[in-house]
């Protein structure tokens, strides 16, 4: 029994922040930041007031609409975030909340920009299992929150957005998620892209803050030269192990952090740019909520249908990578 995907939702906040509006912060431009990230806007969530939930129930009420079932029928809610509303409780109680979601139990999941790809496969274990029939997955991120708008490095790349999808068990063979492979490489990647302030190792204190330890850091060299080899590799797997040439493949839906690795793992799978999906330019890296948005934005502009062969790559802090293969079911 296969999980397929029932109902897909995206949100992105309505405030857009340009290259052109960075140029006024840092010492960058338009041409650079386009040349080296492919990216020329950014969507930021302003109100201070809501946070990483409030968009995750944005979604989650557009997929319960799309699908046409009540909050009551949810069994199960992953958000996927490295951006939670609050250490604890988490985004998925208050998302949980949010809809009224009574019969659901509901966790986070922290795999940064793998965040979404972890998820579902977790969630579609569960399908798979026959535990569960109804399954809300959220990728979310506010990553405004914990942005340096002083750091030229990270400031130009991320922005805030969610997308999420329903999974249900599939009701004919050969659709769904067909397969997936998940990696992880802390001893590598602990130190390349992280947050050093606020856990346990590092609590907030005058210091933290001082020293600007609640903000990303990124060795973005060395973060790109493993993404793209990660990303490549796993897609490259992912076509292997189901015998899928390019012809095969109707959409790659790669993570969206730059557009040069989304170029670089296109390539090594031998496709065309129609068949490579790519927002960044758009909405930039909205971490755990790029691939979710790609998939919506697929959905609403009825380019799927029963039969397209999606395969879906990531690559995130920790480092954590992975791939999936789905067919599509409508």
């Amino acid at each position: 029994m296969k999980a397929v995907i029932t109902a897909t939702a995206k949100y992105l906040p309505d405030s857009v922040l340009s290259n052109h509006d960075l140029e006024l912060m840092l010492e960058t431009n338009d041409e650079w930041i386009r040349t080296r990230t492919g990216i020329s806007e950014r969507r930021i969530l302003r109100d201070p007031e809501k946070a990483t939930s409030y968009m995750c129930g944005e979604v989650a009420r557009q997929l319960l609409e799309k699908r046409g079932i009540s909050a009551d029928d949810i069994e199960l809610i992953i958000v996927a975030t490295m951006t939670p509303d609050m250490l604890f409780p988490s985004t998925a109680c208050f998302t949980q909340s949010i809809i009224g979601a009574k019969n659901a139990w509901a966790f986070d999941l922290n795999a940064a920009c793998s965040g979404f790809l972890y998820a579902l496969q977790t969630a579609s274990k569960f399908i798979e299992s026959g535990l569960h029939k109804k399954i809300m997955v959220i990728g979310a991120d506010k990553m405004s929150a914990v942005i340096d708008y002083t750091d030229r490095s990270t400031a130009i790349l991320f922005g805030d957005g969610a997308g999420g999808v329903i999974l249900e068990p599939a009701t004919e063979e050969g659709y769904g998620i067909l397969d997936a492979r998940m990696y992880a490489d802390g001893a590598t990647g602990t130190n390349h892209l992280l947050m050093t302030g606020g856990g346990s190792r590092h609590p907030a204190t005058h210091e933290t803050v001082d020293k600007r330890m609640h903000y990303i850091y990124q060795d973005g060299k060395q973060v790109f030269k493993s993404a793209v080899i990660s990303m490549a590799n796993v897609a490259e797997e992912i076509m292997t192990r189901n015998r899928l040439t390019a012809d095969d493949i109707d959409y790659l839906v790669p993570h969206q952090a730059n557009q040069r690795i989304i170029n670089a793992t296109a390539e090594r799978m031998g496709l065309d740019d129609a068949k490579v999906v790519s927002n960044v330019g758009r909405y930039g890296n909205t971490t755990a909520g790029t691939i979710p948005i790609c998939i919506a934005e697929l959905d609403e502009e009825k380019k799927l249908h029963k039969g397209s062969n999606l395969v879906l790559v990531s690559f995130g802090a920790g480092y954590t990578w992975g791939g999936i293969y789905l067919k599509w079911n409508q």
